[in-house]
């Protein structure tokens, strides 16, 4: 059992004398992009096989109403998974990611690397309508993070691993290398620097031959521009922007309406029965719902809008241009509920492929009603503007716009489109941001003051480990203890000037200082006539422990002009922080940080 143990710890000491620290970061970045292409490789095909068996094996051969069944199903098989053979929590993909950076110092548990690879094909696969993009970037940003803690590196490099990693993710997702470099410092907050940079490349590099070289030269999206842009349409781009960020809005409003709505049930099969249930007849009513739905999206990018609007309850196909425009736009109402439900219900996934598809339809179906309106004699082409709409909403429901503008420009081949792409990701963000003030990912995070930004000082402060920094070591006085027992059990047993008054539930009741007695201490003529009760004073301010950020504590000594302040945990008496001890823990994190 020791040898291999002995011969890591070899491996580790050649390390440390042959290899310098940045050229083992790069090499460490390579292979973890190539095992992110890898993870995104096996997600799709284990996606794909599941779906293939049951629309190939049974539904071919059975009535469309099994679409109500499967998503229950599909559900029911990812709880007992999460129950009985993970056996822990499986987080929702980037925002567990982005948690596990700002608060549990990159550091990301073991499970992560391959609980998603399990439950998330059987969300998608029978009909869960999210994508599979957040389950890759976690289960690439976990290995990253192990990878970190296997060869014991501080920090610093466990972030940049971890966005090496979702780099990797996204570049084997959608060949796309760039735009996944753009994505994992526009998401994760990464510094962008020339040390940051190589590893980034290196691990999009990696994964997207790794990509190509398992599944060819097969995109996800098929798409070849027809029609250039013209001056003329740049009216109806800023239109576009407009509509993607009212169409954002509606996004993000409506996930976190049934999110907030589906936490109220604290039994997981409740949540299950209510929320598959609604999936199940949502599906059943609009088949394009099912899955990820990147079929529907290519449809529309080819302009095949027939194939669309066939596959529904009735098979039924309609001549007359409203009737499309109307069922396309149920898909855009509906795909951001089902996607809610799924989440809701239980489902492992991605809002990624959910807001490319919202995105194309909404892109498409602005242009259709401006060109059968009537109302203009230009015409616009309306599969340009499905594209386009695609990094609209990425711009607005992910507060990803250099991301959205660059990930479209990569899978057009060139920038034909660059300046639409600019000009309605600039307005869906711009508009968006003013109403959602963060993305889907990040919005819990924030609330809770706990959001790494690329402001790298309010990233210190969040880094901070709280519990380092609070002092513990203080005698406990009680209100009705006489001046004596003050000064022989507290003042000549103690060091500090300060001392906490409690009840006996260990609840705070006020501060009793040096000053307060100092005038009285050495009268033992008082000892036994002045009590606790008498002397203390409330405090200048009260830390809480669950809800106070290192930021807002600052704040307070600011507020209050303190030097000591106390904590409350679970509204009991727990300690003192002291602002020179805090802001000698903030220099140490900033000089890590920084290095």
């Amino acid at each position: 059992m020791n040898k291999p143990k002995s011969i890591f710890v070899k491996f580790l000491k050649w390390r440390y004398k042959h290899i310098s620290h940045n050229q083992f970061i790069n090499i460490i970045s390579a292979i973890i992009g190539l095992l992110a292409g890898l993870g995104a490789v096996i997600l799709k095909n284990l996606t794909h096989l599941i779906q293939y068996l049951l629309e190939n094996g049974f539904i071919k051969e059975l009535h469309k109403a099994f679409y109500f069944i499967f998503p229950i199903i599909g559900l029911f098989i990812v709880l007992f998974a999460i129950k009985n053979i993970i056996k822990k929590r499986v987080g929702h993909g980037i925002p567990s990611t982005l948690y596990a950076i700002s608060k549990l110092k990159g550091i990301m548990p073991n499970h992560q690397m391959w609980a998603s690879l399990l439950t998330a094909p059987l969300t998608v696969g029978f009909g869960g309508s999210v994508g599979l993009e957040g389950p890759t970037v976690a289960t690439g940003a976990a290995l990253g993070s192990n990878f970190s803690r296997l060869f014991h590196l501080n920090q610093t490099t466990r972030t940049l691993l971890i966005g090496a990693a979702a780099a990797g993710a996204m570049s084997s997702i959608f060949k796309a290398p760039i735009a996944a470099i753009v994505f994992a410092v526009e998401v994760f907050s990464l510094e962008l620097t020339i040390s940051s940079m190589v590893p980034l490349l290196l691990a999009s590099i990696t994964a997207v031959l790794t990509s190509y070289f398992f599944l060819g030269k097969d995109v996800l999206l098929h798409f070849n521009i027809q029609d250039k842009f013209v001056l003329n349409d740049v009216i109806f781009y800023i239109l576009l922007g407009i509509s993607s960020a009212m169409t954002s809005i509606y996004f993000s409003k409506i996930y976190f309406w049934i999110s907030d709505y589906f936490k109220k049930f604290n039994n997981p099969y409740k949540k299950l029965l209510v929320g598959g249930a609604l999936l199940g007849i949502i599906v059943y009513m609009v088949p394009p719902l099912f899955g990820e739905g990147y079929e529907t999206i290519n449809n529309i990018l080819k302009g095949n809008t027939t194939e669309v609007i066939a596959n529904n309850i009735f098979h039924s196909i309609s001549d007359n241009v409203w009737i499309i425009i109307l069922f396309l736009v149920g898909l855009v109402t509906f795909k951001v509920i089902a996607m809610s439900l799924t989440f809701g219900a239980g489902g492992i996934g991605g809002v990624f492929a959910p807001t490319l598809f919202t995105g194309s339809l909404s892109g498409y179906i602005l242009a259709m009603v401006i060109n059968y309106s009537n109302l203009f004699s230009h015409k616009l082409s309306q599969t340009n503007f499905a594209m386009v709409g695609m990094a609209g909403l990425m711009a607005g429901v992910l507060h990803a716009p250099l991301t959205a503008i660059f990930l479209i420009a990569e899978i057009t081949g060139g920038y034909e489109l660059f300046v639409p792409l600019m000009i309605v990701a600039s307005i869906s963000f711009l508009i968006t941001k003013k109403y959602i003030p963060h993305n889907i990912y990040a919005m819990e995070l924030a609330k809770k003051g706990e959001l790494l930004t690329h402001n790298k000082d309010k990233n210190v402060l969040m880094m901070l480990d709280l519990d380092k920094v609070i002092e513990i070591n203080f005698v406990l006085l009680y209100p009705n203890m006489n001046l004596g027992e003050v000064v022989n059990n507290a003042v000549v047993k103690s060091s500090r000037n300060h001392f906490p008054v409690v009840n006996k539930e260990n609840e705070f009741l006020g501060i009793l200082t040096l000053n307060d007695i100092r005038g009285i201490m050495f009268n033992k003529s008082m000892y036994k006539k002045v009590k606790v009760r008498s002397l203390m004073h409330s405090a200048s301010d009260i830390i809480y422990y669950e809800k106070d950020s290192v930021e807002e504590i600052l704040n307070k000594f600011k507020r209050t002009g303190a030097w000591n302040l106390v904590v409350l945990k679970e509204d009991k008496y727990y300690g003192f922080i002291s602002k020179s001890r805090l802001l000698t823990a903030y220099r140490r994190k900033l000089i890590e940080v920084t290095n």
